[in-house]
């Protein structure tokens, strides 16, 4: 019963990216909404999504609650995500046994169990529910679930080394606030901070409360995001590329990207200024590995700006170069060299050596 919880949730939880975090989503049929968590998607009014049952794309933000910590996003147009439910009124008890799932961009589908240790925590006159599943990094905004696969709440914030402490708003605050929205017919809305109305794009003039004239953040009110400096080079020498460098956002200084089976991540550190590309090729084979270890040695002497590694058991091939060298022209040329060469080599390491394609080594 609990395997088949978790499998379902597989299909339910979606990865969420922005160019400042990364997090996660459920989806609620019944609603035809996705949701997360607003600090996830905040000051952005779309966001990257993707999902078991459908393409990588952009989301829409509809709703954002900064009260409750909580925002709506439009679903993708085509998916195979089944339907799950909210839980009972009162189907929440301390001592009860609880599952926190989630889908952050770069990490597998994770399931952790944990117990409910206090239904009544309060913080800004706001309960929450207190429990120890452990929540990884990016899964702010997945579902805290029973063993019934019922939907009990929010994940939403963790102590800092607290040893596993987790909170969750309470389903029945969620329920509440779709109610609320349903008002509008799919109209972007936001509640407002200071009087908790939740108010529409057509109800508000110049993005000011009607209900108490306080400043709303509406989502179609929010900046696009522009990159300035490094970032800027690295998103335009992608554009050029012929990559949509929207759908290629992973977080702060985070870009992933594909070139036929090759997985390519970017990331760029602002404070040594190194920027590195990560080519995540294939994994290790399960045995007669000395020939594929004596192949990288010899391709590493002779490659010239790219390096092998191996990482646990995946096969890397890295770009490394600094801020200061990059401009358009020559990111392109190492850039490309990357791409190309990673799109050669894992098709090698798996045809010559016995290498397995990752989907093949997780299935």
């Amino acid at each position: 019963m609990l395997n088949q919880v978790i499998d379902r949730y597989k299909n339910v939880v979606v990865q969420i990216a922005t160019p400042y975090s990364t997090g996660t989503g459920f989806y609620l049929a019944r609603y035809d909404l996705i949701i997360t968590n607003e600090h996830v998607v905040r000051g952005n009014k779309h966001v990257v999504i993707g999902g078991a049952g459908f393409e990588k794309q952009l989301a829409r933000v509809l709703f954002l609650d900064e009260k409750y910590d909580l925002a709506f996003l439009s679903p993708p147009g085509e998916h195979e995500m089944p339907d799950v439910s909210l839980a009972e009124e009162e189907a929440v008890r301390e001592g009860d046994q609880v599952l926190a799932v989630g889908h952050p961009f770069g990490l597998k589908y994770t399931a952790t169990q944990g117990i409910i240790s206090n239904t009544l925590h309060q913080q800004d006159d706001i309960r929450y529910i207190q429990h120890d599943a452990a929540l990884n990094p990016g899964n702010s905004g997945g579902p805290l679930i029973n063993y019934q696969g019922e939907i009990l709440g929010v994940n939403t914030f963790i102590i800092r080394d607290g040893n596993s402490i987790g909170f969750s708003l309470p389903h029945q605050y969620l329920l509440d606030t779709l109610k609320g929205f349903s008002r509008g017919n799919n109209a972007e809305g936001a509640r407002c901070a200071s009087c908790s109305n939740i108010v529409f794009e057509y109800e508000s003039e110049l993005n000011y409360c009607p209900h108490c004239g306080s400043k709303l953040v509406l989502p179609g009110g929010q900046e696009d995001y522009e990159p300035i400096g490094v970032k800027k080079t690295i998103e335009d020498l992608l554009t050029e590329l012929g990559y949509e460098v929207d759908l290629s956002r992973r977080g702060p200084n985070q870009w992933e990207v594909h070139r036929g089976s090759a997985q390519i991540r970017i990331s760029y550190h602002e404070q040594t200024g190194l920027i590195i590309g990560d080519a995540i090729l294939v994994q290790l084979p399960r045995k007669e590995i000395q020939p594929i270890y004596t192949f990288l040695l010899r391709e590493n002497f002779s490659l010239t700006g790219l390096t092998f590694s191996i990482k646990g058991r995946d096969i890397i091939l890295s770009l490394l170069i600094y801020d200061r060298y990059l401009n358009i022209e020559t990111g392109k040329q190492l850039f490309e060299r990357l791409f190309e060469k990673a799109d050669t080599y894992d098709n090698v390491l798996v045809e010559k050596f016995g290498a397995y394609w990752k989907s093949e080594e997780n299935a």
